[in-house]
């Protein structure tokens, strides 16, 4: 090994260096589960002042946090930190715990490559610098999740690469191609100019390309009804099922955001979700709207809300089970254990910090459980159980539970 010793008090270490850079890209919190490989590399991140270590339940939601976390202001960023095995055990032949029992680890590393635009395995000290700048700034350059594995013996170790304060960081700007800027435009502007009742619909890429005010101008421009990108002092969180379509009815204040999943559409994402998102955004208020079933699959970490002291309203729609799935085909699989859910947030909260739940079945109740939420409780995170008919479902649910089941039930095409 590398005597550091000539660099003095200059050598930095591993850990250190990726929490710098963290904070140097804007990130102020990191959503962690401790884990046998991973806990040295925690304890860097917790030394650092500029970031604040949010404990979750469990991984599933720590994902879910921080695609909530990253939508919050632009795409989805992720930068997904996984403790890895010693970098020892790296062609050892040796069969280690939290593996699938067989000496070759990159099954995890497999997994990450479909799902992530960049991929860094760090197991050795000489590229560790290198490998995770390289990542952070794909992150950043694609607006996508990326993935680094840190060997867990690797985060305390000095390393001449490091400083101990890191050279500040800095991503070249993309330049854009002027003559083919030009060219769309006016291929634009001669497409819109020759049609016929025009409708401009504006897609998710106008967030990350921060083109939501020259959207609103152009729709200014050209005398069409378009709506500007909604965002205020809240923001709206639909879960999967039948809030995708109700929640898209809303009339929702300037500045107020709303989010939502429709593309891998996995239930309960909207807990974690939530999480993320009001940790980014301190000033807004955080509505949710979350089925029974979606809320049982990842329901601890109202739990980390409360210790977060987070002040989110969370609307448990209780129609009784898989609601969304009913639509498509129904059977007895789409019943589920029904939960007494404000018993059961009240037993998380357990008298710490500030939560307050209640439980409506008529609209009465529910304007009167709306009014102490956003009055004398709002300052409180504020769980409100809401009791619907297990068939009180929206039309549009219907026509695409239909379309869904004809899709899915299409014979085979002949061989």
């Amino acid at each position: 090994m590398e005597d550091i010793t000539r660099y003095g008090d200059r050598a930095g270490t591993l850990g250190r260096h990726l929490a710098r850079r963290l904070v140097q890209v804007g990130a102020r919190d990191v959503f962690s589960v401790p884990g046998d490989f991973n806990l040295a590399l925690l304890d860097h991140l917790i030394d650092e002042p500029g970031l604040n270590l949010v404990g979750c339940c469990n991984e599933l939601n720590a994902g879910y946090a921080a695609d909530g976390y990253a939508r919050s202001g632009e795409d989805l960023p992720v930068i997904c930190v996984v403790g890895g095995p010693n970098s020892n055990d790296y062609g050892s032949g040796r069969i280690l715990h939290h593996t699938i029992g067989v000496p070759d680890f990159s099954q995890e590393l497999r997994c990450f490559q479909a799902i992530t635009c960049h991929q860094a395995v760090v197991n050795n000290l000489e590229d560790a610098h290198e490998q995770i700048d390289t990542a952070i700034s794909t992150a950043l350059k694609e607006s996508k999740p990326v993935y680094i594995s840190i060997s867990c013996n690797l985060p305390g170790i000095p390393h001449s690469t490091f400083l101990r304060e890191p050279v500040p960081y800095f991503l070249a700007p993309t330049l854009s191609n002027r003559a083919g800027l030009e060219a769309a435009v006016d291929a634009a502007a001669e497409f819109l100019n020759k049609a016929v009742k025009p409708v401009i619909i504006g897609g998710p890429r106008l967030r990350v390309s921060k083109a939501q005010e020259a959207f609103v101008a152009l729709a200014d421009a050209c005398g069409y009804p378009v709506q500007g990108m909604l965002s205020g002092d809240s923001a709206v969180i639909s879960e999967t099922g039948d809030s995708w379509f109700n929640c898209q009815k809303l009339r929702l204040p300037e500045n107020c955001g709303f989010e939502f999943q429709m593309q891998y559409g996995s239930i309960g994402w909207s807990v974690g979700a939530t999480l993320g998102y009001a940790q980014a955004c301190k000033d807004k208020r955080v509505i949710a709207c979350i089925g029974d079933g979606s809320f049982q699959v990842t329901a601890q970490d109202i739990s980390t809300m409360i210790r977060c002291g987070q002040r989110s309203v969370i609307f448990l729609i209780n129609n009784g089970g898989y609601t969304i799935e009913v639509e498509i085909h129904d059977g007895p699989y789409n019943v589920i254990k029904n939960w007494d859910y404000t018993r059961f947030v009240d037993a998380i909260h357990n008298g710490e910090g500030k939560c307050w739940t209640a439980k409506v079945r008529t609209e009465e109740e529910l304007v009167e459980a709306i009014g102490e939420a956003t009055g004398p409780r709002k300052e409180s995170l504020c769980f409100i159980e809401v009791i619907v008919h297990r068939d009180d479902t929206s039309k549009e649910l219907l026509e695409w539970g239909s379309r869904v089941s004809a899709a899915n039930s299409r014979p085979p095409n002949p061989q």
